[in-house]
């Protein structure tokens, strides 16, 4: 069968987003791995599927899948991606500007900017350990970790998908590519973690860059600028509003404190169109 596609960025995280809310569609996890390959398909970090709606508040629901073929919880940056697919396919009516998105894990409200960024709401962060999930014996801002023969200090949060957040001196030289792999598959994270790398420049500018599950680093990752401001905002280092360059592009994310939502706005964009073959 043959798929049309949209390929999307949001700071150069990618992503093939598929419309089976006016086709039905049903993916594989053979079928998602070989979309995501970028020798043999269309290649990106993740592919959406953008369906109706099952909860009676929500517009639209979207599904995640890794390049692996396994399922993620949520993304910042696709859900950006996804409303601005969505906009531009003549999905949403004409003048409306706010749309409420459903994800495995709940709901995500959406602004669109008629300039082209889009604004999330992307929840209140979880942060009990059970909930993330992170084995520890009680909530902490921060929890000493034992990896790779060292102890690492780390905030640990849910943005609807758990993130591990470590401060360092300088990202250019942070040990993203062997820490941040051992971290991802602790044994206290039991479904395994994003880990962000955070570079704290001035109380409302940091650099990020993040170690994403099943897929390595990236050059953004929406969830983890959000979870790496609320992990800075509770240990004392960040303010409400704060500007996250990643490798890709910068964000601006908003968490006014504790029982509040966060906010993060950004860019989002359509690359190119086209069909692929699944057999």
């Amino acid at each position: 069968m043959k798929v049309h596609f949209t390929k999307m960025q949001g700071l150069g995280n990618d992503f093939v987003v598929i419309d089976a809310v006016r086709q039905p569609v049903e993916l594989s996890p053979e079928q998602i791995r070989h979309i995501a390959d970028r020798r043999y398909g269309v290649g990106c970090d993740q592919v959406l599927l953008a369906t109706p709606a099952r909860r009676s508040q929500a517009d639209f629901r979207y599904l995640i899948f890794n390049p692996d073929g396994s399922q993620a919880e949520h993304c910042g940056n696709g859900v950006r991606c996804l409303a601005r697919f969505l906009d531009d396919h003549g999905l949403v009516p004409a003048g409306r500007h706010e749309l409420v998105i459903e994800t495995v894990n709940g709901l995500s409200r959406v602004r669109l900017c008629d300039d082209g960024p889009v604004t999330v709401d992307m929840g209140a962060p979880v942060l009990e350990p059970p909930q993330i999930p992170f084995r520890a014996p009680a909530r902490a801002r921060e929890y000493e970790l034992e990896v790779d023969g060292q102890v690492v200090r780390l905030g640990a949060v849910s943005m609807g998908n758990p993130h591990a957040v470590l401060r360092v001196d300088d990202v250019d030289s942070a040990p993203v590519e062997t820490l941040g792999p051992s971290i991802e598959a602790h044994r206290r994270f039991p479904r395994r973690v994003n880990v962000g790398f955070l570079q704290v420049i001035t109380p409302s500018h940091v650099r990020l860059r993040v170690y994403e599950r099943a897929a390595g680093e990236t050059l953004a990752c929406g969830t983890g600028a959000c979870a790496a401001v609320v992990s800075g905002r509770l240990r004392g280092w960040l303010d409400d509003a704060v500007d996250v360059d990643l490798p890709g592009g910068r964000l601006v994310i908003h968490w006014p404190g504790e029982g509040e939502h966060v906010w993060m706005t950004g860019p989002a964009e359509t690359v190119f169109e086209g069909e692929i073959r699944l057999d």
